[in-house]
């Protein structure tokens, strides 16, 4: 991985490009990396993560006070984010 992460760099990032609040923003990320803490690695020490029920999980939280698509684009922008900046990319 070339760069660490930069936290305000990927909310403004995303609230630039969703429109969106950035507490909003912040929540569905803590929420996210709160599942992916509790995901169970396999073998190979590898989590899949199953983006309909991080969806599902984040949008339960009483305080998110966002819809579906509003949650998968941030999401979505959040990889963007990652891939651009080489953090993280997609397995064929």
């Amino acid at each position: 991985m070339s760069e660490q992460l930069n936290e305000k760099e990927l909310t403004a990032y995303i609230a630039g490009r969703a429109k969106l609040d950035q507490k909003a923003i912040e929540r569905v990320l803590r929420y996210e990396q709160e599942y992916i803490g509790k995901a169970k690695a396999d073998e190979n020490g590898e989590v899949d993560i199953d983006i309909d029920d991080l969806v599902d999980y984040i949008l339960s939280k009483r305080d998110i006070g966002l819809h579906e698509p509003q949650v998968e684009e941030i999401l979505e922008l959040e990889m963007d984010y990652l891939t651009e900046k080489g953090l993280a990319g997609y397995i064929d």
